[in-house]
């Protein structure tokens, strides 16, 4: 018998084996790889044909070949429809994010505003992830930027508190939000309950799209201020009014019979794809974002635009009207298959005329812009590629560029940060941060070795080896030799030394970007000329991942300074809190408090304060 050791061979064998059983059903196939973890999930009109496209990877492209080498067994479920199956291809891939369905390298959830509901008075907060605070959400927004300069718009005409539950319950005086006219502090009772109300229901209309009908209420408003010779509140609705008229006149989208609609764009030049998305929400223009999609050679552009669709709805909501400038193949069925998950009719549609012609032929001249800004960056990432690949004398272009950096503030919540890059830009779905456990504060070399072990240790214990795509080709450090001999150290425990390459960066003197040095294992230091380009990539990849790691580290920082040590203790809920916070004053205070005063805080029993009293004096 003969043995078969070619992965391309065994994943020919065990498709092959499967197509055989299958007739010209509709259907969903699912391919697995030797640990069953599903690679690609994908729909057929007829199973036995398309899974026969497989057998002959000579017409495939690369990123096929390699997946059917990867291929181990394959999964059939067949259906009464195409739509049906459709669908279930979507839930699958929903459900399972198979790495051959990915087409968007950016998999983070868009940003929305939440208005809360858990409070007497709610709140204005930007949320990302799951939407499990009670309250009301509004978006996606593009991006936090556009999170953030309209929740300062909304503060400035409508003044919400934006602070924490906690803060505002020990409140005893207005804080700088007030003075500067962004809050009405509801906190110590400066404004009732009813107008604050109010203020929350003129801000959830603005978010609804009512602008207008709150400019002529304000228009009204400061009339009648005026007539009453109540100039300082006719001032403010003056103010709020200018406040409107200035957010109207930014809208450079104007869709009056259009209230929730996805506007996508879809370009291609020199090999290179780019899509567009403007989201309308409430007749609003939420922002856009743009995306890369990475596509076959050889798939035509609706093509391209159908698996777009299909991936970006199951991370985003969907909404009654997708505007294209191109009709994905299979629009009919697609729009079927959004109208089912919306619960309502979704349609694609090419506009030919009108508003929403002009928002598409706008969507495409952001995607070109977008697209020839794209290619001077890759451009300038390989040429940057290739002049690393003849600097450390590498037998080719390094694919996968992992950059370390560690971050802490005074030796506390120390943080040590991965950023990936390569040909295609930075890879962000990719970024890692490492809270760092086992470091003694402010030991950088500590902080870089519990990085490595904890990075390629586990990369080892998954079976991860140098042939994997996420094995790096090159490693930077951010440091100089201390740093090189403290990850050489943890790499030759781990029996790895010889399997990556490393490179220590160390900041010129007086930290002068342009007199870097550079330290590898078995070379002599040195320096590159200060116009060198593989020089200018390097620092960018460095000041990136400097960039990561502030920020995370920042993040870290501000979680750990809103927790309170009341949080430690079990059995205080949110009431026994709010007490001990409105008594004492912090949660700090409460922790140094001695048992008899504990005792005289309302809602606290005696058996309760000597539990909090033990809790932190032990």
């Amino acid at each position: 018998m003969k043995f078969i050791n070619n992965p391309l061979e065994l994943g020919l064998k065990s498709i092959k084996s499967v197509q055989k059983t299958l007739d010209d059903s509709p259907g969903v196939y699912r391919m697995l790889d030797e640990k069953k973890t599903v690679l690609y999930v994908g729909k057929a009109k007829n199973l036995q044909r398309r899974v026969a496209s497989y057998t002959r990877p000579d017409k495939l492209p690369m990123r096929l070949k390699r997946m059917i080498a990867e291929t181990r067994s394959m999964e059939i479920a067949e259906t009464h429809t195409e739509l049906e199956a459709l669908l279930l291809e979507f839930n699958m891939i929903k459900e399972l994010k198979p790495a051959y369905n990915i087409l968007l390298k950016d998999d983070k959830a868009f940003p929305h505003i939440l208005l809360t509901r858990d409070h007497d008075y709610p709140r204005l907060v930007k949320h990302r992830g799951k939407e499990t605070i009670k309250g009301d959400y509004f978006g996606p927004f593009a991006n936090a930027g556009a999170v953030g300069r309209t929740i300062n718009t909304i503060q400035k005409i409508f003044q919400l508190r934006n602070c924490t539950d906690a803060y505002f319950e020990t409140r005893k005086r207005p804080c700088l939000q007030y003075h500067i006219k962004r809050c009405t502090a509801p906190c110590v009772g400066h404004v009732t309950k009813a107008e604050y109300d109010g203020q929350v229901q003129n801000a959830q209309d603005f978010l609804n799209g009512k602008s207008q009908a709150l400019q002529k209420d304000f228009a009204d408003k400061m009339k009648q201020a005026a007539e009453a010779q109540k100039y300082e509140q006719a001032a403010k609705f003056r103010d709020r009014i200018k406040a409107l008229t200035a957010i109207q006149s930014s809208q450079i989208i104007n869709m009056q019979n259009t209230k929730n609609a996805d506007v996508i764009a879809i370009i291609q030049d020199s090999g290179l794809t780019c899509v567009t998305v403007f989201f309308i929400r409430n007749g609003q223009n939420f922002g856009n974002r743009t995306y890369f999609p990475r596509a076959d050679d050889d798939e035509t552009i609706d093509h391209i635009l159908g698996r777009f669709i299909i991936e970006f709805y199951t991370r985003n909501p969907v909404v009654p009207d997708v505007f294209v400038n191109i009709l994905p193949k299979d629009d009919g069925m697609l729009s079927e298959m959004l109208s089912v998950q919306l619960g309502k009719k979704s349609i694609i549609s090419q506009p030919s005329r009108g508003d929403r012609k002009s928002v598409v032929d706008m969507a495409v001249k952001n995607a070109l812009s977008s697209l020839e800004r794209h290619k001077a960056q890759k451009s300038s990432d390989a040429n940057g590629l290739e002049r690393i690949k003849d600097i450390f004398e590498f037998d080719k272009i390094p694919q996968r560029i992992e950059v370390y950096d560690n971050s802490h503030t005074s030796g506390e919540h120390m943080l040590g940060a991965m950023i990936v890059a390569g040909p295609d830009g930075f890879q962000k779905s990719q970024y890692r941060k490492f809270n760092l456990k086992d470091t003694d504060a402010s030991d950088d070399y500590g902080g870089m070795r519990e990085v490595m072990k904890r990075r390629f240790g586990r990369a080892i214990e998954e079976g991860i080896m140098p042939e994997d795509e996420t094995w790096p080709d090159l490693v930077l450090i951010d440091g100089g030799k201390g740093q090189l001999s403290s990850v050489t150290d943890v790499l030759e425990e781990l029996g790895i030394t010889d399997q990556l390459n490393v490179v220590a960066i160390a900041k010129g003197p007086d930290r002068n970007a342009g007199r870097e040095d550079f330290y590898m294992n078995g070379r002599t230091p040195f320096r590159l000329p200060p116009n060198d380009i593989g020089l200018f990539y390097m620092q960018r990849l460095r000041d990136e991942a400097h960039r990561f790691a502030i920020g995370s580290m920042r993040t870290r920082r501000a979680k750990t300074i809103e927790k309170s040590p009341l949080d430690e203790v079990r059995g205080i809920g949110p009431k026994r809190k709010k007490a001990l916070l409105n008594y004492f004053g912090s949660g700090k205070a409460a922790a140094r408090a001695s048992l008899i005063d504990l005792q005289k805080v309302d809602g606290i029993s005696k058996a309760f304060a000597q539990k909090i009293y033990d809790h932190f004096h032990g």
